[in-house]
């Protein structure tokens, strides 16, 4: 079930539980100064595994994602909460939050995993200990509905976050070596989120990952974004990205071009892309084109194609196989006219 589905499940479920009214007093960070980069990864280390959001629908599930993060050399340590389930949610907003502020306190876990995404992270960012996640920087990783987290985290608490796969997803040779180039080797500067390589023939080109670019010119600026649904409803909460001087990457799974086209919209009318240095688009998977509509295309060009500010779209961000990692908070160039994506520093220390 993508999460487009499972948010229709929502209306035949009740709501469970409310937000704290700590939402609406929670102070953002100002978005000054340099960014802190949590510890790479090395073999040995210990991930603590979380569900922020919805869980794997079987045990079994789980424990796959547990030997996928053991096959990549680290231990794991499991979230208390991380066998439940409570309908859409990995059980109580509560219980997920515990398992977040545990791990990041914990001084024997030396980074964060998320198992999966699906729904339910903005429901438990007025219960995270900001302070103590503040004082122990550590990789969280994760994508899609995660997005909340890694923005919320990096604008509160000032370090870098990661944009990437989840741990119940086998890992391809293109998204083993992203990982490794931005969170084991700390490379920088280098290029992520490029199509991987296609060996072109008489009768053959590349068809699934190309590149558009929309508008040309070259950017500089930290990373911002991530799921396109997630940064919406962030807007006009304490936990909304900053977007001033950024370069905003978006991407999203399940929605059709209409619905694209209103998410991009809001953020315009919000004036959040006049504010951007420069877009990225990844992938947009699963949209439904059916019927007397505009192609995903279209939108984008539409949306964002008279912006003063480089854009492309096609990086290998999003709901694929083969996925990149995007360190939200790290210093980043776009080339609008080459359409690459280079980090300018090393994300991890």
């Amino acid at each position: 079930m993508n999460r487009r589905s499972l948010i229709k499940s929502m209306l035949a479920a009740p709501v469970l539980g409310g937000l704290s009214a700590g939402a609406a007093a929670a102070a953002t960070t100002p978005d000054t100064g340099e960014m802190r980069r949590p510890a790479r990864l090395q073999p040995g280390m210990t991930v603590g595994l979380v569900t922020p959001a919805s869980n794997a629908w079987e045990d079994e599930d789980i424990r796959f994602a547990i030997d996928i993060v053991k096959s990549l050399g680290f231990a794991v340590k499991e979230g208390r909460n991380l066998y439940q389930r409570t309908q859409y949610l990995a059980g109580p907003d509560a219980a997920r939050a515990q398992d977040i502020n545990t791990m990041f306190a914990d001084p024997s876990v030396d980074a964060v995993f998320c198992l999966r995404g699906g729904y339910g992270t903005p429901r438990i960012l007025p219960l995270l200990d900001y302070d103590t996640i503040g004082r122990n920087p550590k990789v969280l990783l994760g994508y899609s509905d995660i997005t909340a987290l890694l923005n919320a985290i990096n604008r509160r608490c000032g370090f870098i976050t990661f944009h990437g796969p989840i741990a119940a997803q086998n890992f391809t040779d293109y998204t083993l070596n992203e990982f490794r180039k931005v969170l084991v080797r700390g490379e920088g500067p280098v290029r992520i989120g490029a199509p991987p390589r296609f060996e072109a023939a008489p009768g053959r080109a590349e068809h699934n990952n190309r590149l558009t670019r929309f508008r040309g010119g070259r950017a500089r600026g930290r990373l911002t974004g991530g799921n396109l649904s997630l940064v919406c409803s962030l807007l006009g909460t304490p936990y909304e990205p900053e977007f001033r001087n950024r370069i905003l990457f978006l991407e999203d799974v399940g929605e059709a071009p209409y619905r694209i086209d209103r998410m991009l919209t809001q953020l315009w009318l919000a004036g959040k892309l006049e504010q951007v240095a420069g877009i990225v688009f990844g992938k947009f998977t699963e949209a439904d084109t059916s019927g007397n509509t505009f192609s995903v295309e279209h939108v984008l060009r539409e949306r964002c194609g008279g912006l003063k500010v480089p854009v492309i779209r096609g990086l290998m961000t999003g709901h694929v196989e083969d996925q990149t990692v995007i360190p939200v908070g790290a210093m980043a160039e776009l080339d609008g006219d080459g359409g690459s994506l280079t980090l300018l520093e090393a994300a991890v220390s």
